[in-house]
Formats: structure tokens, C-alpha cells, sequence
């Protein structure tokens, strides 16, 4: 009843007895009771009523027609002049002029455009969604001990793909490794670290939507303001605020959340509220539903500008404190008991904010029944980006966006797995710092200045010092204090004589030997307290020893822990010190010099990004002896291991015997033969030529054309398949009769009878062909050599390789892997798999022959997304030189759209990943963080060896040099990554035995 009898009141009288019944609508009969409208109210409330607020949008007109296009915002015209084009719908307009409200514009033709910008609140997420989200993230974490089953359950239940899925969990596992746990609404989490200009920013994670989040910056931003006296950036979206901290606010990190109190949160967010742009705002629009500003007068539109001029005009009437001169006033504003100022605060605090719902948040913070966690990170945390981003309509002030102080933050976009220890300063950086603060000490003169600014310096400390500190005292410009502390132990410190008087206040029962009166200027001289004197100590040590605990400094100072935590405690007050947990391994609070402690940041970050710079080509050699497991120490074992590395390698045509001899053997510890006959033979894994080569030749001669027949050698190429992935590598369907034409009558007729008969054995090919075994052998190894035929097992091959029944000789060889050089010098010696195969008298069946054929039904687009998930899976890191020696790989045009859509996907990183190759990098997670830890590896002497015939055999590709043929028999040295021998195998090992430590030119 009493804001009814404020609102007749108003209306009848007028807004504001200053402008007496100016305003006033209604004609009141108290005697009786009766309100009647006066003359033109009608008017009034059918012109300019409604309760929708007016905007400023300037209307687009189209010039010569003057026809409506649409509207702009009002800053955005006003920024705009002659000439300007901009997009408005579809079509591209040049501005002609701006006029008082309108914009008139020509058609542009389709020149380039500049897109148009709104200034404005933004609407906050709703209560309901804010629960939602937090839910989700909470049973997310939940699932985050197995993140296939997150993804999946995740997938099922928001119907997001499989790709999306996992970046979400992968999101929530990083920034509950950074933060401690996932922020949701019944977990809180206040996260500190530096900027790049050596500020601080303050990220509260408090997922309740933007309107109980805005209330909170609000209120926190004015709690900063009375504390420390100094304006902060503040900024609040639906997830979070950020505060941007000065070198002044130092504070305990978690006393952030009482902060804000539920008896003064409507107090403090009223006085925020008043000096934000907010309540200026629906003031005006509180004033044009109260008629008290009208929209129209004399059957015209008034002017927005009008508008707010009135507006003004009518605050000052109304509640003249709120645009007083900020000189004068003093306090905090006390506003007026009128229904206008009442009613606009009640929409800035349960409209645009919500003041139930923080407070009830913060009494369950008060209560204990909210978890809340504080953590200081060297690095924003993932779920920091978006809030350290946030547009202008979640800004909290009036700084603009190009002077806020959170663009000061480096965001690790490229490297987000950096969650492991993120938490933690490194130990390195905060030894560099110690080392870097402690002083040069070069003479007496730059002693006495350390002990100035130390104020004490322990004896037993002086180390090298002593003979500069004697003659210091002898010259009469220091002095020995002497005195014992609550434990009766004894502390001996060199102090400067101008600071006797600082020390004896600290430490009242000291002695100086030798006692030292100087008489100092008293201009400027205070009276000093033991606390003051302790405080000017410890800030002096603080500056020159980096982080400390409270205890290990009073020990080194000779006072009272206590008299040290207070002194602390005031220091923090003044800004200059931060407290926390920053060396590795300590539990203990440790307190750290602000300065000191940003260049342990900066330290820290410039080590984690060094570890992702790009690395030279012969690091990137390093990663792929490692990433192919040719690395001792990296090798795969057994069946599984064989089967791993026909999975990495699949696809690749290497000469045939150095699959056995060299490739297999140098990634595969004690590789048995056996394992990769049973993979042919169940089906899991086969073998056969992908690029065919000419079959026959013409040439001229002097009798007229003949026909030679080139036959296969013994290093024609060959691959292995895992057989699921057959059709991708084998996508051209042969025509049989095409290519037996090119054979020799022989291989036709072998190749006719596999085509009749299907798999065969030798002994029925020779017997169906009418050939002899030998003729079948070479008819064999020459359909092998053009992709035609394959075998069962891989006996098959062996037998053709090392002669069958056409050779006699039944070589056995030997598989060289691994080859390294030990580090005592001792010599070369084989790796693991040097007891190479041997089959010992053990014969392994040859099994059958059949026509290898592709399908024909892949189509060509998951072909050439399979082959780029291939080379990802057998390099790690991908890019245009490198993937050019690959002779099944489409061309890097066709392969880059896959990996910009994976990168898009969060499949796989972007970036510069090798050093001297131009153009997009790409590379597997777990490449990247595989790849930031050879740079972590010492570089040693240890020599790998591996055939030309290898992978891995890149000179010419990604390595300096001119390419080295793939013969099987001819070996590369490797040192630290980098060639440095090339010579026949045996040879080469030979040398090496004999001079281990040397290393020879390739030429």
C-alpha cells in the first residue's frame, strides 16, 4: 500500500517537488478519493506509453529511392563516415551520409564489407540451464577414469558425434587437472596467475549463469574498492569472473569467497550498481513507462539524444547525489525514497541480476555447504579461455576492450596438454631466480649497498664476503650484531652502521662489536617500532631470496616466527608479497616477493613453450627412431610387436628381403619368423607389390622391333597389409588380361590358372600349368613383382627370395637391427634381434598362391581420409616434404582438408612442429607431447644403424644431402639424429667396431 500511495502521489503532484506539478497526470480529490486524469494525459499515455524501452538504432535508407533497409547501431553509425561499406543482410552498402537518425546508403555492388556491431546486455543463461550444464560437467567428471566410456555415455546422452564427445571430456580431464576438480554449482574454484605485464588475474569458476555471476562481480569489484582503495577490470560471463589484479592487491587466495557477505551483498551490489551503466540505463527506460520522459511531443518522434538529456535532467531532480561532482562527495550514496529510483534499482538487482540467488550462494559458502577450492596456476586453466575472452557486453567497467588488462594473458592454445603439473612452478626456474636475486658482491662498496638493502646479513653466510666485511668494519662502516634469540642460541650479522639503529629496534638486547655511533640526518626520521623494523628486514630478505616459509626465515633472521608472520601478514596488506605453495615437494605455506614470484611465472612458461618450439630436423629423427621403436630401450616384443609394426609401416613398398633382414628385426626385440607367418596365415596380415611395374619393353634394333622381358630382381619392392585394410591400399582393380600381356607366356599361364582355380600350391600349379617348377618359381616371383599374386604365409616369398629349387646354395641370412654403439665405447654391437632368423633345420609351410585383386568399392574420399590417418600413425607429425616420398599418398592438397577438419575436431594439433620446412604441420597428441620430450633428452653418443632400405632412411626428404637409393644391402649411421656414415652394411658395422668413437663424413 505504501508504494501504491508513493506512485498516486507521484502522478498527481508531479516527479519531483523541485519542478512542482510539472509531470503530473492525475487530478487527486483526497476529500473523496477520486482520481481523474488531467488534460493530455490521455494523449500522453497513448503516444508514449508502453513498456518496451526505446533504442537508438539509426534506420538504413537506400538512396535515390529512400527505401527502409533496415536499422544499424547507434555507435556504429555514429563511428561510421562518407565512403564506408557495410553488410547488412545479404548485400554490401556504401554509406553516403550520416544524418540525426538515419544512415543513407547506395548499393555497393559487392565491394568487400565491414560487418556491423550492436552494443548491449547480452542475455544470461537461465537457473535451469546454468543446473543443467553444471550436471553435465559433474557426470562427466565422474566417468573421467575412462574416458572412452565418457565419450560414448556422453555421445548417447546429448546426441553430440563421437568427435565432439571426446573433446568435451578431454576439456573437463585437462582443467581437472589444472583446477583439482571440474567447477560446477556444488564445487567453487578461485584461480590466480600472472599476466604477461606482470599483474594477476583472478578467475572465479562459478558456473550459475550471468545474472548471479554479474551480481557477484559487482559486489567482489566494490568489496576491492573499500579494501584497497584502487579501481579494478572485472568481467563476468555465464561460466566465471575475471578480476584483473594490480601490484597492490595481494591477499590469501581463498579469503576471496568471503568477500562478499550476505548482511552487506544488497548494500554493496546497490552502491556497484549506481556508478554502472546499467542503472542509467532503466532509468530512462523506467522514466519513459512513467511518462515522466515522453516519447512524443508536438506529434513528433523526440530524439533519442533528447531523450537522455531529459532523462538526466530528471535524475538530477530526482536523486541530485547520483550526478553530483565526485569531489564532493564523500561516503557511499544514499539513494532518495522515490518509486522512480526504487524501481529502477529493483530492476538492476532481480532483473538484470540476481540478488536472491547470490545470496544464497554465499550463505551457502558461510554455512560450509558449498566446497570451495583455491589454486594458483603458472597458466590460465582451459576452462579460463572463455572467460578470460569475454565479449564487452560481460564487462563489469568502462575500460575499453583494447585497455583491458586480461589481453595481457598468453593462452597455450596449441599446447593444451600441458594439464600434468601445470599446477606446479618449476623447480629450475625458481633456482634461476634465487641465483639471479642473490647480489654480485665485487668489493666492499657493493657489500655495504647489499647490506643497506638487507638490513642484516648472517655471518656464517658471508662465504667469500669476509675479507670485504673487515674492511667495511674497519673503515667504521659496519658492524657485528650479536644476540641471542627465545632458544638462547647465538646469531652473529654483519650490519651496516647506518642500519644499527634498524637492528636494534628489530633485536632490542643486541650488542655491536665494535659499538658504532653515527649521527644520521633526522630530516625524515620516524620513530621505529620492533614491528616496523622486523617488516623493512624481512621485505629486504624477500627481495633476494625468492620463495620461503615463514619458519626457515625467522631461523635465518634470529626473531619469533610469529613476530615474521606478522610482518608478512603487513606486507601482504601493502601488495608486495604473495603467499602460497610454489616450490615442488614443500606442503608448507611459502611467501615470495611479487616480482620474484611473476619471474618464476614467466620462467616457468618459457620453459614449458620452449619444449613446443619447433625442433630441428635432426631432433625430429631422434622422435622417429623412438616413434618406429628402433630405439634401443623402445622396441616392441613379440607376435603383437610384428603385428604393431606391419600396422605402422602398412602401405610402405620396401625391397622385399629387408623386411626380414632390417626393418622387422630393428624394431621388434628377438623377432621370431613364426610370429609373422601365423599373422599371413590367419588372415590378419598380408604381403604383395601395390605399384606395379613394365612387364615387357620394346626396343629397336637394327633388324626391327623385338621384345625383352624385364625380370623382377631381388629387391623389387613389396608391402604388408593388415588385411582389414586391404581395399584402401589396394583400390585399383587390375585387369588381369591387360596385365598378363605384359608377362612372359609363363607368368600367364600362371596367372590364367590362379584366376580359374583360385588358391593353389606350387605342386598343383605345376602340374595344372604343365610347367617346370622352376619355370612356375620364376612365373611366381615375376607375377609377385607386378601386384598380381600373393601368398598365404611368407614362406612363400622366403623361398623365392633365397632361390627355391633354382638356387642351390641355401643361403641363410642374417636380420640386422638395432645396431648401436654402446656408451663406455666398447664398441658396436647388434641390438636384440641380432640372432636374426634362423630357421635351424625348422621348415615353415609355404602355404598357397593366389591373385591379388582390389575390390574396386572403396570410394575415393574415405580412401584418402584412411591413407591420411596412415601417415599419421607412421610419422606422428605430417607435412608436405615429408609426406612427398610416400608413393601411395594422394597429394597434400587432397590430405590437408582432412587435417584441418581433424585439427577443427580436436583430433589433431596444428602447428610448427619441425623447424625448416614451410607450410601446415600436423601431429597426433601424443606425437606432440612424445616430441617435447626428445628436446627434454640430453643429446648422447649413441649410434643407431639402420638400412637404406628403411623407413627411416630420410636424406634427401626432411635431412640435408642427396637421396640415398633403398638397397637392402647398404646401411646409414645416425648420431644425435643426424647421418654421418653411408657404406655397404657389413662394412660399415665393421669400421664401427673397430673405431667406435669416430665418425666419418658420408662423403
Amino acid at each position: 500500500r505504501d508504494k501504491f500511495e508513493q506512485v498516486v502521489q507521484m502522478l498527481s503532484e508531479g516527479i519531483s517537488s523541485r519542478r512542482g506539478r510539472a509531470g503530473a497526470f492525475l487530478h487527486r480529490d483526497q476529500v473523496h478519493g477520486v482520481l481523474r486524469g488531467r488534460r493530455g494525459a490521455r494523449l500522453a499515455a497513448i503516444t508514449s506509453g508502453g513498456a518496451i524501452p526505446d533504442t537508438a538504432d539509426y534506420d538504413v535508407i537506400e538512396d535515390p529511392q529512400g527505401t527502409f533497409v533496415g536499422k544499424v547501431n547507434e555507435d556504429f553509425a555514429i563511428e561510421s563516415s562518407g565512403g564506408d561499406i557495410f553488410l547488412l543482410g545479404n548485400t554490401s552498402w556504401r554509406i553516403r551520409r550520416v544524418e540525426a537518425g538515419k544512415v543513407r546508403v547506395e548499393n555497393a555492388h559487392g565491394a568487400p564489407p565491414t560487418v556491423p556491431f550492436w552494443l548491449g546486455e547480452a542475455p544470461a543463461r537461465t537457473a535451469e540451464l546454468s543446473h543443467a550444464v553444471s550436471s553435465l560437467r559433474e557426470a562427466v567428471a565422474d566417468r573421467l577414469s575412462d574416458a572412452a566410456g565418457a565419450a560414448q555415455w556422453l555421445g548417447v546422452e546429448t546426441g553430440v558425434d563421437h568427435a565432439g564427445a571426446e573433446q568435451i571430456v578431454a576439456y573437463v580431464a585437462e582443467t581437472a587437472a589444472v583446477l583439482g576438480c571440474v567447477p560446477t554449482e556444488r564445487a567453487i574454484v578461485a584461480e590466480r596467475f600472472f599476466d604477461e605485464a606482470g599483474g594477476m588475474q583472478l578467475i572465479l569458476h562459478t558456473p550459475f549463469g550471468g545474472r548471479i555471476n554479474r551480481a557477484w562481480g559487482l559486489a567482489i569489484r566494490k568489496r576491492f574498492c573499500l579494501t584497497f582503495d584502487f579501481e579494478l577490470q572485472a568481467a563476468a560471463t555465464d561460466d566465471g569472473i575475471v578480476l584483473s589484479l594490480g601490484e597492490q592487491h595481494s591477499f590469501p587466495l581463498d579469503s576471496v569467497f568471503a568477500f562478499v557477505r550476505t548482511a552487506t551483498a544488497k548494500d554493496d551490489l546497490i552502491q556497484a550498481l549506481l556508478a554502472s551503466p546499467m542503472f542509467t540505463n532503466r532509468w530512462r527506460w523506467n522514466a519513459n513507462r512513467a511518462l515522466a520522459v515522453l516519447r512524443y511531443g508536438g506529434g513528433r518522434r523526440v530524439p533519442m539524444p533528447i531523450q537522455r538529456m531529459r532523462a538526466e535532467d530528471l535524475m538530477a531532480a530526482v536523486f541530485p547525489e547520483q550526478v553530483a561532482c565526485q569531489d564532493n562527495r564523500s561516503g557511499p550514496v544514499t539513494p532518495p525514497d522515490h518509486p522512480l529510483v526504487n524501481e529502477t534499482i529493483d530492476n538492476c538487482l532481480y532483473e538484470a541480476m540476481d540478488l536472491d540467488g547470490l545470496q544464497e550462494i554465499v550463505g551457502r559458502i558461510e554455512r560450509g555447504e558449498l566446497h570451495t577450492v583455491a589454486v594458483e596456476t603458472p597458466s590460465p586453466s582451459p576452462m579460463s579461455h572463455e572467460i578470460l575472452n569475454a565479449n564487452p557486453f560481460a564487462f563489469l567497467d568502462d575500460a575499453p576492450l583494447e585497455e583491458r588488462r586480461a589481453r595481457a594473458v598468453t593462452l597455450r592454445r596449441t599446447d593444451p596438454d600441458l594439464a600434468n603439473g601445470i599446477g606446479a612452478l618449476d623447480q629450475a626456474a625458481i633456482d634461476e631466480v634465487r641465483q639471479q636475486a642473490q647480489p654480485d658482491v665485487r668489493d666492499a662498496d657493493e657489500l655495504h649497498d647489499h647490506l643497506l638493502s638487507v638490513g642484516l646479513q648472517p655471518e656464517e653466510e658471508a662465504g667469500t664476503w669476509i675479507s670485504y666485511a673487515d674492511a667495511l668494519i674497519a673503515a667504521g662502516r659496519a658492524t657485528v650484531a650479536v644476540w641471542r634469540d627465545d632458544s638462547h642460541r647465538e646469531y652473529r650479522a654483519y650490519v651496516a652502521a647506518e642500519r644499527t639503529t634498524l637492528v636494534r629496534a628489530a633485536v632490542p638486547d643486541v650488542r655491536f662489536t665494535p659499538e658504532i655511533t653515527i649521527a644520521l640526518p633526522r630530516a625524515g626520521q620516524t620513530e621505529l617500532t620492533q614491528d616496523d623494523a622486523i617488516r623493512q628486514i624481512v621485505l629486504g630478505w624477500l627481495i633476494v631470496a625468492g620463495p620461503v616459509t615463514p619458519p626457515a626465515l625467522a631461523a635465518r633472521l634470529g626473531v619469533r616466527p610469529a613476530d615474521v608472520e606478522i610482518a608478512l601478514a603487513a606486507l601482504e596488506g601493502m601488495g608486495t608479497v604473495l603467499r602460497g605453495r610454489f616450490t615442488p615437494g614443500i606442503v608448507e605455506q611459502e611467501w615470495c616477493e611479487r616480482r620474484l614470484l611473476a619471474r618464476i611465472h614467466r620462467l616457468t612458461l618459457g620453459r614449458l613453450r620452449r619444449e613446443i618450439e619447433a625442433v630441428p630436423a635432426a631432433d625430429f629423427m631422434r622422435f622417429l627412431f623412438r616413434w618406429q621403436h628402433v630405439q634401443p630401450g623402445s622396441q616392441l616384443h613379440g607376435r603383437d610387436g610384428v603385428l604393431q609394426i606391419i600396422g605402422q609401416l602398412q602401405g610402405m613398398e620396401i625391397p622385399a628381403p629387408a623386411w626380414e633382414e632390417h626393418v622387422i628385426p630393428a624394431r621388434v626385440r628377438l623377432y621370431d619368423p613364426a610370429d609373422l607367418e601365423h599373422l599371413c596365415l590367419s588372415g590378419t596380415v598380408t604381403w604383395g607389390r601395390l605399384s606395379a611395374s613394365g612387364g615387357m619393353t620394346e626396343e629397336q634394333s637394327e633388324t626391327g622391333k623385338r621384345t625383352r622381358r624385364q625380370g623382377p630382381g631381388r629387391n623389387s619392392p613389396i608391402a604388408f597389409v593388415l588385411r582389414e585394410d586391404l581395399p584402401v591400399f589396394l583400390r585399383v582393380h587390375r585387369d588381369l588380361e591387360t596385365t598378363v600381356a605384359r608377362l612372359s607366356s609363363a607368368a600367364g599361364d600362371v596367372a590364367r590358372y590362379l584366376q580359374q582355380r583360385g588358391a593353389s600350391f606350387m605342386s598343383d600349379i605345376v602340374k595344372g600349368t604343365r610347367r617346370l617348377p622352376s619355370e612356375v618359381e620364376d612365373a611366381l616371383w615375376e607375377l609377385v613383382a607386378q601386384g598380381v599374386v600373393s601368398g598365404d604365409g611368407v614362406a612363400g616369398l622366403r623361398q623365392l627370395l633365397h632361390g627355391g629349387t633354382r638356387r642351390r646354395d641355401r643361403r641363410r641370412y642374417r636380420a640386422y637391427g638395432g645396431f648401436r654403439t654402446v656408451p663406455d665405447g666398447s664398441g658396436v654391437r647388434s641390438g636384440p634381434s641380432g640372432a636374426g632368423l634362423r630357421t635351424h633345420g625348422r621348415s615353415l609351410p609355404v602355404g598357397r598362391w593366389s591373385l591379388w585383386q582390389g575390390s574396386g568399392e572403396v570410394e575415393s574420399g574415405s580412401t584418402e581420409e584412411a591413407i591420411a590417418r596412415q601417415l599419421l600413425r607412421r610419422y606422428g607429425v605430417v607435412f608436405r616434404d615429408l609426406v612427398a616420398r610416400e608413393s601411395l599418398a594422394p597429394g597434400w592438397r587432397a590430405l590437408l582438408g582432412f587435417y584441418r577438419r581433424w585439427e577443427a575436431q580436436g583430433q589433431v594439433r596444428g602447428g610448427r612442429f619441425v623447424a625448416g620446412f614451410v607450410g601446415e604441420q600436423f601431429a597426433l597428441p601424443e606425437a606432440v607431447e612424445a616430441l617435447r620430450a626428445v628436446r627434454r633428452v640430453a643429446e648422447d653418443r649413441e649410434v643407431i644403424v639402420v638400412s637404406a632400405a628403411d623407413p627411416l632412411n630420410l636424406i634427401g626428404v626432411i635431412l640435408p644431402g642427396g637421396k640415398v637409393s633403398s638397397v637392402s644391402g647398404l646401411a646409414i649411421a645416425y648420431r644425435n639424429g643426424a647421418p654421418f656414415d653411408i657404406a655397404p652394411m657389413g662394412a660399415l658395422l665393421s669400421r664401427l667396431q673397430r673405431e667406435p668413437t669416430s665418425v666419418r663424413s658420408r662423403e
